[in-house]
C-alpha cells in the first residue's frame, strides 16, 4: 500500500519537529518528509489521504499490556488485544507474562509471537517472567527467554517479595542489557486491600491498601538498582511518595525509569464512592488521592516519569460483575488512553501535544531498547504512524470495544482527542476507529 499522508501536523519528540509537513509512504516504508508534497497520481497507484487538521506523530507504543493469552481465552486473545490495540492508536504493545502458563519458558514466548503475527495487526513484544513460575523464589532462564524473544522481564501482578531474587535478576538483567520491570508491592502490607487507604476507603467500609504498599518496595528496587547497575523499570506509580523517590534516584545517578497510567492520571479513590461501589474502579495499584494525581501529572509534565502505559487489564463480565470484594483487579484501557490523557493534559493545558507524544514514544521505546527502530520518523525507516483528531469529542463506549474486556470506570464519559489511523509497517491497520479486517 502506497499513501501520501497530506496536511498534517507532524508531531516528533526525537526531531523535536512540531510542523505541519507530508509523509509518503511505500512499500512500507517512509520514502519522503517535505512540505507541499505532489501526488504521485493514479498511475503509480498512491492514495492521497488528507490529515489537514490532524496530528501525525510515530507510531504510539503501550509498554504494558495483559493480552491473558494462553490459559485467559476468556477474558482477552492475542488477536482481541491486538484489535483493540490498533483501534486505540498503538503500533507496538509489549506483552505481560502472567498467563497460564506464564511466560516462563520459551515456548509461551513463540506462542505468542506466532499468534501475534497471525494477527497481523500491531507488532507484539513479548516479556519474560522475573521468577520461575512467577513464585519469586528462583529466577527464570532469562538467557533462553531474552534469546527467544523477551524484551524485558517482569512479575507484574505480583511483587519480588525477596530482595535477594530481585538482586540477582537485576544483575542478570544487565549482562542482557534488558530491563526489570517491577511490580512495587509489599504484598503483606497491602494484605486483602480493596482500595486506597484513605478518607474514603473508612467512609465506604473497605479494607485499604496504604500508599506505603507501594512506595516501601519502590525504595528497596531503587536501591537493589544502585547496589547493582541494572536497569528498572517502576510499572504504573501511583503515589505522590513513589514520586518523591524516583526524585531521590535521579538524582543520585541511578539508572530508574518509570510509568503511570491513564487511570491514576485521571481519577481519585472518590470514584469508587461516586460509582457506587462499581467494580470497574478496582485496580492494583488503586485508584489514589487527588494529592497523588497531581504528583503524577507534574512528574509526566517534567519527564520525570517518561512514558504512560495503559496497563491494560480485561476481564470478562462474569468475572468483574461480583462483589467489590470478589472481583479481580484491573481495567480494560487501550481504547480509552489517548483520549484520556489527551483531554485531561493537553485539552486542559496541562503538557503540549509534544511533551505527551513523547511518553507514548520515545520514553518507552527508549525503556524496551528499541530506539534505534521506534519512536521517529526517520526516510526509510518503517512507517509506524498514529493519526489523531485532536478535536474529535465522543463519548466511551465500551460496548463497541473490540477488546473482551468492557471494563471501563469511564463508559459513557466523553473525551477529546481520539486516534482517527493506525498504520503498522506502511499497513492502514485501523481508520476512523475501524480495525483491519472488522466486517461489520
Amino acid at each position: 500500500m502506497n499513501f501520501l499522508l497530506k496536511g498534517g501536523l507532524v508531531v516528533d519528540p526525537r526531531l523535536g519537529m512540531v510542523k505541519e509537513v507530508d509523509i509518503r509512504v511505500a512499500k512500507g516504508k517512509i520514502v519522503e518528509i517535505g512540505s507541499h508534497l505532489e501526488s504521485a497520481g493514479d498511475d503509480e497507484q498512491e492514495e492521497l489521504i488528507n490529515v489537514e487538521g490532524k496530528i501525525v506523530a510515530p507510531g504510539f507504543i503501550d509498554m504494558h499490556v495483559h493480552l491473558r493469552e494462553p490459559g485467559g481465552e476468556a477474558h482477552e486473545t492475542i488477536l482481541t488485544g491486538c484489535q483493540a490495540a490498533a483501534a486505540g492508536g498503538f503500533t507496538v504493545i509489549a506483552a505481560m507474562p502472567n498467563t497460564q502458563p506464564c511466560a516462563d519458558n520459551e515456548g509461551v514466548i513463540e506462542l505468542i509471537k506466532v499468534r501475534a503475527q497471525k494477527a497481523d495487526l500491531v507488532q507484539v513484544l513479548p516479556i519474560g517472567t522475573i521468577s520461575k513460575e512467577r513464585k519469586g523464589q528462583e529466577i527464570s532462564e532469562m538467557g533462553s527467554l531474552f534469546r527467544a524473544g523477551a524484551v524485558a522481564f517482569s512479575d507484574d501482578g505480583s511483587g519480588v517479595v525477596s530482595s535477594e531474587v530481585m538482586r540477582r535478576a537485576l544483575e542478570y538483567a544487565k549482562i542482557l542489557d534488558a530491563p526489570i520491570i517491577s511490580h512495587c508491592e509489599d504484598t503483606a502490607l497491602a494484605g486483602d486491600g480493596l482500595m486506597h487507604e484513605g478518607y474514603w476507603s473508612t467512609d465506604l467500609g473497605l479494607r485499604g491498601i496504604p500508599a506505603q504498599a507501594e512506595e516501601i518496595m519502590v525504595a528497596r528496587d531503587i536501591l537493589l538498582a544502585e547496589l547493582t547497575g541494572g536497569k528498572l523499570h517502576l510499572a504504573h506509580l501511583s503515589t505522590a511518595g513513589s514520586v518523591a523517590l524516583l526524585r531521590f534516584a535521579r538524582e543520585r545517578g541511578i539508572m530508574v525509569t518509570a510509568e503511570a497510567t491513564p487511570h491514576h492520571l485521571l481519577l481519585t479513590d472518590e470514584e469508587v464512592k461516586l460509582q457506587s461501589y462499581a467494580t470497574s474502579t478496582k485496580v492494583n495499584p488503586p485508584l489514589r488521592s487527588q494529592a497523588d494525581v497531581e504528583a503524577l501529572r507534574a512528574a509526566v509534565k517534567e519527564g520525570l516519569i517518561g512514558c504512560i502505559a495503559t496497563d491494560h487489564a480485561p476481564w470478562s463480565e462474569e468475572e468483574k460483575e461480583q462483589e467489590y470484594a470478589k472481583a479481580p483487579f484491573g481495567i480494560a484501557s487501550l481504547e480509552t488512553a489517548i483520549p484520556i490523557v489527551w483531554d485531561t493534559l493537553v485539552v486542559k493545558g496541562k503538557m503540549n501535544p509534544l511533551e505527551l507524544i513523547a511518553r507514548f514514544t520515545t520514553g518507552p521505546a527508549e525503556v524496551l531498547g528499541i530506539e534505534k527502530e521506534k519512536g521517529f520518523f526517520a526516510v526509510g525507516r518503517t512507517a509506524d504512524i498514529t493519526v489523531i483528531d485532536p478535536q474529535m469529542k465522543k463519548a466511551v463506549n465500551a460496548n463497541v470495544f473490540y477488546s473482551k474486556g468492557k471494563n471501563t470506570p469511564v463508559d459513557g464519559r466523553a473525551f477529546q482527542g481520539w486516534p482517527v489511523m493506525t498504520i503498522v509497517g506502511g499497513k492502514i491497520v485501523m481508520r476512523d476507529g475501524i480495525v483491519k479486517g472488522d466486517k461489520n
